[in-house]
C-alpha cells in the first residue's frame, strides 16, 4: 500500500495567510451521534481539515471531535457552512454564533454560504438572491474582521453569483465548494473562479458513489493500480481544488488518502471528457444533484 499522503498534499493560501490542507473528511450524511467518532479517526490517520455544515446538522458532534481528538486546536482546519436560507444579515450573524456555541470553539477557520438560492428553490426559481447573498456576505466579513472567522467563501455559486460578489462586496470569496468530479467537471467555472484567486473546492469527487458504476473510470483506475474513489480523488487534487470525500470508515479514510501517485495530462483529459453522468440514482432527488426538494 501507498504511504498516507494527507500532511504532505500541496496546499492552499488564502489571502488571510490562513492554510488549507488541500484534502479534507467530508461529514454530510453522518449522523451528529457518530461524526465525533469519524473526526477523530479521521485526524488520528492524519486529516487536518473537516468540513460540516449548518444544515448537516452535525456541527456539534464535529466540534466534539475536534476538541477531543489530542491535537492542537491550531493544527486543525475547520469549514462550516451558513445554510442557504440565511439572505439576511441578522439571520447569517446569529447563525454564526449558533455555529460556534454548537461546536465548542473560539473560532471557525472558514465560513462560507452554502448555497446562492434557499435549497428549495434550487432548480426551481431564476431568482439568484444578489442582495440576500451581499447580505449574508457582510455578517460573514463582520465575524472574518473581528477573528471569529479565519477566512470566508461561498459554495454552489455560478458564474453570475460570483461576478455578483465581486463587484459589490468588500472582499471577495475566497473559496467556491462545488459539485465536481469524474463524468460532471464545471471546467468553466474553475477557470473563472481560478483566474481570479479564487480557491475551488470539490465535493462528492466520487459522485456519491456513482463513479464506482462507470465502466471507463474503472478501466482508468485499474491501469494506474488503484481503486475508483483513489482516482476520482486525485483527479480533483490535479485540478488545484481542495477535495472533501466523505467517509465515517476508518479504513475508506486511509484509502482516500492514500493517493501519492499522478495522473498523466494525456490520461487527464481523457477523464475530463468522460461523457456526463446521466444520473445520481436515488440520490438524485438532492438538489445538488440536480433534483429537488
Amino acid at each position: 500500500m501507498r504511504r498516507i499522503s494527507v500532511c504532505i498534499i500541496k496546499q492552499s493560501h488564502f489571502p488571510t495567510n490562513a492554510v488549507v490542507p488541500q484534502l479534507a473528511l467530508g461529514t454530510w450524511l453522518i449522523d451528529d451521534d457518530k461524526v465525533a467518532d469519524a473526526v477523530r479517526a479521521a485526524i488520528k490517520i492524519g486529516y487536518r481539515h473537516i468540513d460540516t455544515a449548518q444544515a448537516y446538522g452535525n456541527e456539534r458532534g464535529v466540534g466534539e471531535g475536534i476538541r477531543t481528538c489530542g491535537i492542537p486546536r491550531e493544527q486543525i482546519f475547520v469549514t462550516t457552512k451558513v445554510a442557504a436560507e440565511h439572505k439576511t444579515y441578522e439571520s447569517t450573524a446569529a447563525s454564526i454564533e449558533e455555529s460556534l456555541q454548537k461546536m465548542g470553539l473560539d473560532y471557525i477557520d472558514m465560513m462560507i454560504i452554502h448555497s446562492p438560492q434557499p435549497w428549495k428553490e434550487v432548480n426551481q426559481s431564476d431568482d439568484r438572491y444578489f442582495e440576500g447573498n451581499l447580505e449574508a456576505w457582510r455578517a460573514l466579513t463582520d465575524a472574518y474582521k473581528s477573528g471569529k472567522l479565519r477566512a470566508i467563501g461561498v459554495s454552489n455559486f455560478l458564474k453570475e453569483d460570483i461576478g455578483n460578489m465581486l463587484e459589490n462586496a468588500e472582499i471577495k470569496p475566497m473559496v467556491n465548494q462545488v459539485l465536481c468530479h469524474i463524468s460532471n467537471t464545471p471546467l468553466a467555472l474553475i477557470e473563472y473562479c481560478q483566474s481570479r484567486g479564487i480557491v475551488m473546492e470539490a465535493y462528492s469527487p466520487v459522485a456519491h458513489g456513482e463513479a464506482l458504476k462507470n465502466v471507463k473510470i474503472r478501466e482508468m483506475a485499474s491501469k494506474y493500480g488503484v481503486s475508483v474513489p483513489q482516482l476520482c480523488i486525485r483527479y480533483d487534487l490535479q485540478l488545484n481544488m481542495i477535495t472533501l470525500p466523505k467517509t465515517a470508515n476508518p479504513e475508506h479514510m486511509a484509502a482516500n488518502a492514500d493517493i501519492d501517485f499522478e495522473i498523466s495530462d494525456a490520461d487527464m483529459d481523457v477523464l475530463k471528457n468522460i461523457e456526463h453522468i446521466r444520473d445520481y440514482g436515488e440520490h438524485g432527488f438532492f438538489p445538488v444533484f440536480g433534483g429537488k426538494l
